[in-house]
């Protein structure tokens, strides 16, 4: 059986559930203490993915506050895949996506020169205080070259096993537009929609 590795960066801003969202995703369980990552943890999760072929699905869980110093060009390097978080009742943690997209395509190229492919994930839509709207994630994805995004809830279980399936077809995917711009919350949002598929 061929074996592969796959490095996948987890980024964004503190307290979005970065670090729980890995710990759902590879033991299957919700860890209710929050625990500031400091660095970088990373956790290995082995996925069978054909007759012949397993992955090591190896998930770079760095800290939130990296962005702000030198040391993510060491973390980014090798990475196939990056899976960004926000939190959906966070204004400050969606805008901030565009730093770390930013800081990402600075640093890290795949071997082939592309831009690393990057899924945006709009964290705990399972909360009812919600300030940053489905269409608002949905123009900013786009506009920054995205391969995808999705609502989950890292509580809630929702859409965590659906990233898997994004995740596999990372290898083929082309690099989206290089042209990037803020990301833009809407004023007038009630805070009380949902993109389709979320809680």
């Amino acid at each position: 059986m061929t074996e592969h590795l796959l490095k996948i960066l987890i980024v964004g801003d503190g307290n979005v559930g970065k670090s729980s969202f890995v710990h759902r995703y590879v033991n299957g369980q919700f860890n209710k203490t929050y625990k500031m990552t400091v660095g970088v943890d990373f956790s290995v999760k082995l996925l069978h993915w054909s007759d012949k072929e397993k992955v090591r699905l190896q998930l770079w869980d760095v800290a939130g506050q990296e962005r702000f110093i030198s040391m993510t060009r060491i973390y980014y390097k090798g990475a196939l895949g990056c899976v960004m978080m926000f939190d959906v009742t966070s204004a400050s943690s969606f805008l901030n996506c565009r730093h770390w997209k930013q800081d990402l395509d600075n640093k890290a190229i795949l071997p082939n020169g592309h831009s690393i492919p990057c899924i945006l994930l709009a964290n705990k839509c399972d909360l009812a205080q919600r300030v940053v709207s489905a269409d608002s994630i949905n123009r900013f994805s786009k506009a920054n070259g995205f391969v995808a995004w999705m609502e989950t809830s890292v509580k809630d279980n929702t859409n965590i096993g659906e990233i898997l399936s994004v995740m596999s077809n990372l290898d083929s995917v082309q690099p989206g537009p290089e042209d990037s711009v803020n990301p833009q919350l809407d004023s007038e949002h009630s805070g009380s929609s949902r993109a389709a598929g979320c809680c």
